[in-house]
């Protein structure tokens, strides 16, 4: 029986998609790139706001302009992170129930830390833990920032379930030793998740619940 249910946030809980492109894109307008479609950023997400930005640079992007759109990037999408994110149909009552039937219940995201606690305080006031990426906490899909939320909420690995929409996701469960559905809904899909070695997927919140009950 699990008590802990840890969930990646952007794609999982939260469409943040639109609001990450807009910050994107005013970025690379900035810098004088060409900005990037809805669908490439949907691509590019996943690893952290420096991998983001690299991809939504390209290769040919020095270390001084990942510098720069960082320094750009970050403070203007920590200020436009609420403007058209919203949860997925279905998530605010699965995680209502899930709270009801007395789970446990965290964020483990490798947005910025500031953000991803704004995100958590605003939409699932009853999380009982959010951690985003911060300094000396290595990024997903390394296991540290799980482990972390484990320590800090007194809980073993088998005690608890990891929930996500990425490849990143599959590869973070099963380097922190946790078990992990994957949810179609987010950005990636069905097909990847498979295909990353994702042991269960939901195709709704509603499956979702069905499956940790």
């Amino acid at each position: 029986m699990y008590q802990l249910a840890i969930f990646d946030l952007d794609g999982t809980l939260l469409d943040t998609l639109e609001d990450i492109c807009g910050a994107a894109n005013h970025t690379l307008r900035e810098l004088g790139y060409p900005e990037r479609t809805l669908a490439e950023m949907r691509r590019f997400v996943g690893n952290g706001a420096e991998m983001q930005m690299r991809r939504s640079l390209g290769a040919d992007a020095d270390e001084e302009t990942v510098a720069k759109a960082l320094a750009l990037y970050k403070p203007y999408y920590a200020a436009h992170c609420q403007i058209k994110t919203k949860p997925y149909a279905g998530v605010l009552e699965l995680m209502a129930a899930l709270k009801a039937e007395g789970f446990r219940l965290a964020v483990v995201s490798n947005k910025p830390d500031r953000t991803t606690r704004t995100l958590a305080a605003r939409f699932f006031p009853e999380l009982d833990g959010a951690m985003g990426q911060r300094e000396g906490i290595a990024s997903k899909p390394a296991p540290d920032m799980v482990r972390a939320a484990l320590a800090q909420l007194h809980a073993a690995p088998e005690e608890a379930l990891y929930v996500g929409d990425s490849e990143v996701d599959v590869a973070t469960a099963r380097n922190a030793g946790l078990d992990m559905i994957g949810v179609a809904w987010g950005f990636r899909g069905r097909a990847a998740l498979e295909a990353a070695g994702a042991p269960l997927v939901a195709d709704t919140p509603e499956q979702l619940l069905d499956m940790l009950q």
